[in-house]
């Protein structure tokens, strides 16, 4: 699929699910005393439920309200969600964060990242014995997550375009899995011969044993790069937005409470972010004709 495909199919996804939240209900700020999270479908819903629902608690407690988890059916629904204000705070990849503050025009605020997602990076995986670096790629069949993912779509492309690798024009064929774990799926399934995918979910499958490393190997680890962060809606009140900050903030893994949220977070902690600490990805997605 071609950049400008790809842009197309992401302006359709946007505005198939503008259409869905179009339809009639109480808009988030319409909501006293409920807290409305989503999160960019990058695993399995049920996946997602079960990493949040500690934090939603935890958080219940800090704001005093009430917490509602909402999953949406994908990256684009999450954007179009805070934006058309049915969803009052999301997790969002670096990329959907970018879409999300230039269609709001600056109206999103990330109040915290982890530490981690400081310098995130992604690897390229395979169980092809030839392939060892990114320009092995060449005339291979490659599946990325979705779409707008940074760190299983964006950045990978961008650093495929730096080897000198158009993922469009010098691959056999490229697909979109829709997530990261079934970007792994893919490719031990042989349906591909490489992926890209974040390597947070990277790891955590293979300490879980869900992916054996011996047969679907990494064979390129990216730089790192800014990655992932909880943002709101800037109109949010500011008091609301420091009552959540502070509570991220304050997690510590010595707790019992911290450790179990910072380790299904698979953070080390939570440090403040800001919305130029994302130029980059910005920029990156610009060059890759994925934002215009």
């Amino acid at each position: 699929m071609s950049p400008l495909s790809t842009l197309k199919s992401l302006l359709a996804a946007s505005a198939a699910a503008s259409l869905l939240f179009a339809a009639p209900g109480a808009s988030a700020q319409n909501t006293p005393g409920v807290l409305k999270v989503s999160a960019i479908p990058d695993e399995a819903p049920t996946e997602l439920q079960r990493k949040f629902k500690p934090l939603g608690d935890y958080l219940a407690k800090a704001t005093g309200l009430k917490v509602e988890f909402t999953p949406v059916t994908d990256y684009a629904a999450s954007v179009e969600g805070l934006i058309n204000k049915k969803l009052d705070m999301v997790w969002f990849g670096g990329f959907t964060f970018v879409q999300a503050n230039v269609r709001s025009k600056g109206q999103v605020t990330p109040l915290v990242q982890r530490a981690e997602d400081e310098k995130f990076r992604s690897v390229f995986i395979t169980t092809n014995p030839a392939i060892h670096k990114l320009e092995d790629l060449r005339d291979k069949t490659l599946s990325f997550g979705s779409e707008s993912s940074t760190s299983g779509h964006l950045m990978p492309r961008s650093f495929l375009l730096g080897a000198k690798i158009n993922p469009d024009t010098d691959l056999k064929r490229v697909s979109f899995s829709g997530a990261h774990d079934a970007t792994v799926a893919a490719v031990a399934g042989g349906k591909v011969d490489a992926g890209a995918l974040n390597i947070s979910v990277w790891e955590k499958l293979v300490e879980a044993n869900k992916v054996d490393p011996k047969t679907v190997r990494v064979f390129y680890t990216t730089p790192g790069y800014y990655d992932y962060n909880w943002s709101v809606r800037s109109d949010m009140n500011p008091a609301l937005q420091k009552k959540i900050r502070d509570a991220f903030l304050a997690l510590d893994e010595s707790t019992p409470q911290g450790k179990e949220i910072l380790e299904l977070q698979r953070a080390s902690k939570f440090v403040p972010t800001k919305a130029e600490n994302y130029k980059a990805i910005e920029a990156a997605a610009r060059n890759a004709g994925l934002l215009k």
